[in-house]
């Protein structure tokens, strides 16, 4: 599926509105939902909330909300607005409050860029300030759906996968407390004021949470039905988001004090998996000042994405949902098929281009993907996780997989080798660590891999060559990466020690572990090799 374009095209960088936009922009207005440009297709006007969603960066703008926007448009359905809320600063809400949700998607791709407005976004909420908001907004009857984008970190996951019950004790607590009032006057969902706070109301301080106090005041609150569907790049989102749930309500209230609790989950929600897919790139300040040359307003909520969308949805719901299929999504019983081939084959030689390309000089995916040699190496992990998957009905996954490295090549995207390299402890395991246990439990007496033995050297020798310059790994897991690196005798222990960290590689049996580790050293000091006489010819 595409994304809607419209006709007029931006000017060029170089065009006269581009180098006049500084000096017009103070006499400019702020985008807003009642004033907004009028080229087609002009954004919905939601009567209500229908969806909350937890996490509304770049990506869900740029993905959920347009499915849901071309859903509504195609339906005449106006119950679908959408609640944003954003987890880690009021940066989100500062965009789009003063523009009355209103925002602009970009679409760039070969054939040049286009705007299109989108209206499917009512409002966005700030925990540290709005908590009481949002927990009544999760309570409230008209909301059916809570979707998440919290990327992989944001599920408060320890290493073995369980939930971090440390990382959200604070939350947690408050729940007790919450549930042990139940009964009381106002024991519900909060009434908050018009701050988005209510008095007493703590506020929340993780994403799962803020998830499970709303589901607590929505049972405490009536408890019509919720599916609650997770949006973020984990093998079986639905089902870890499910646990991670149970766990913490286990944690708050065990034994007799969440029995209504648990069995109101049981009955009244559910935990859909999903796949979603679209290339979203940081924006840049040049794009700011070209879309607003052609709004004529100043839109601070720009987010910019390539042409393809794809979001495949387990059918799987409590009560109603926008026609998303109408939207261009795809409704199925089993979403696995589609996920594996999405972690395996895109995001698992997104993570490789990042960490190789890094470590070449490269400062883009689409550098990186243009180099021959780390084509090369991408094409070689495809070949493994190839080997591995099983084709979803009508799809050619060889043609997929060609086709990603293309889309990876459209320098219009702009991902950094540096953005997709983070957190990589926590992508590697779904990634590379799934295809190589699957590889090995298919032929246990084989080698380890060729292409996922790149892979993980290149995420081993960029740890190493982060550490080595004084540079913070950007990874939940970074001080214990830092002091792995710093504790090895040399750059080869550390790769060695890297690859057996604990969780990296769940489910290869521990027998292979250090065979593998053996192929991953070997392969680290070749590339570093070849790395270090690469750059010295690129030498002036």
């Amino acid at each position: 599926m595409t994304a809607p374009t419209d006709a007029r095209s931006l000017p060029g960088p170089t065009s006269p509105a581009a180098t006049s936009a500084d000096a017009a922009r103070t006499a400019r207005p702020r985008l807003h939902r009642d004033a907004h440009p009028a080229f087609p297709p002009s954004p919905v006007r939601p009567t209500q909330v229908g969806i909350v969603h937890l996490g509304i960066g770049a990506f869900h703008r740029a993905h959920q909300a347009v499915v849901t926007e071309d859903a509504a448009r195609a339906t005449g359905e106006t119950c679908w607005g959408i609640l944003g809320v954003t987890q880690r600063s009021a940066s989100v809400r500062e965009q789009l409050r003063p523009q009355g949700g209103v925002y602009t998607v970009l679409t760039v791709g070969p054939d040049g860029a286009s705007p299109r407005v989108v209206g499917s976004v009512t409002d966005v909420a700030w925990p540290a300030e709005e908590t009481a908001r949002v927990l009544a907004a999760l309570a409230a009857p008209t909301t059916h759906v809570v979707t998440l984008t919290v990327t992989e970190k944001g599920y408060a996951r320890r290493a073995d996968g369980r939930l971090d019950v440390d990382a959200v004790a604070t939350d947690l607590d408050v729940l007790r407390r919450e549930e042990a009032s139940a009964g009381s006057p106002g024991s519900g969902a909060p009434d908050a004021d018009a701050s988005g706070q209510a008095a007493g109301v703590a506020a929340a301080t993780s994403a799962v949470g803020l998830l499970v106090r709303g589901l607590a005041a929505r049972r405490r609150a009536g408890g019509a039905p919720l599916t609650v569907l997770s949006c973020d790049n984990l093998a079986d989102n639905g089902h870890v988001l499910a646990r991670l749930v149970g766990e913490a309500v286990d944690a708050a209230l065990p034994g007799a004090e969440g029995d209504a609790l648990r069995a109101w989950l049981a009955a009244s929600v559910t935990f859909p998996c999903s796949m979603v897919d679209r290339i979203v790139p940081a924006t840049t300040p040049a794009q700011r000042d070209e879309v607003e040359t052609l709004l004529g307003a100043r839109d601070e909520g720009l987010v910019v994405a390539e042409p393809f969308v794809q979001w495949v949805i387990e059918d799987r719901f409590a009560g109603p949902r926008p026609a998303w299929e109408r939207g261009g999504a795809t409704l199925t019983s089993d979403v696995a098929p589609y996920e594996r081939a999405k972690l395996r084959l895109l995001n698992g030689a997104h993570s490789y281009l990042a960490y190789a390309g890094s470590l070449a000089g490269h400062a883009t995916i689409a550098e990186a993907v243009a180099d021959p040699a780390l084509a090369a190496g991408a094409r070689a992990l495809q070949a493994d996780a190839l080997a591995t998957l099983e084709a979803p009905d009508g799809v050619d996954l060889a043609a997929y997989a060609q086709t990603l490295l293309d889309r990876f090549a459209n320098p219009a995207t702009g991902h950094t080798t540096r953005q997709v390299a983070m957190d990589g402890t926590q992508k590697i395991p779904f990634r590379w660590g799934a295809t190589l246990a699957d590889l090995l439990a298919a032929q246990p007496d084989a080698p380890a891999p060729r292409g996922v033995v790149a892979a993980l050297a290149a995420w081993a020798g960029y740890v190493v060559a982060e550490v080595g310059a004084g540079r913070t790994v950007d990874d939940p897991r970074g001080d214990e990466l830092r002091a792995v690196v710093e504790g090895a005798p040399d750059d080869a222990a550390a790769v060695r020690a890297l690859v057996l960290l604990p969780g990296l590689l769940p489910g290869v049996p521990a027998e292979r572990l250090p065979d593998v580790a053996d192929a991953v050293v070997a392969a680290s000091a070749t590339a570093s090799s070849t790395t270090t006489t690469r750059n010295e010819e690129s030498a002036p």
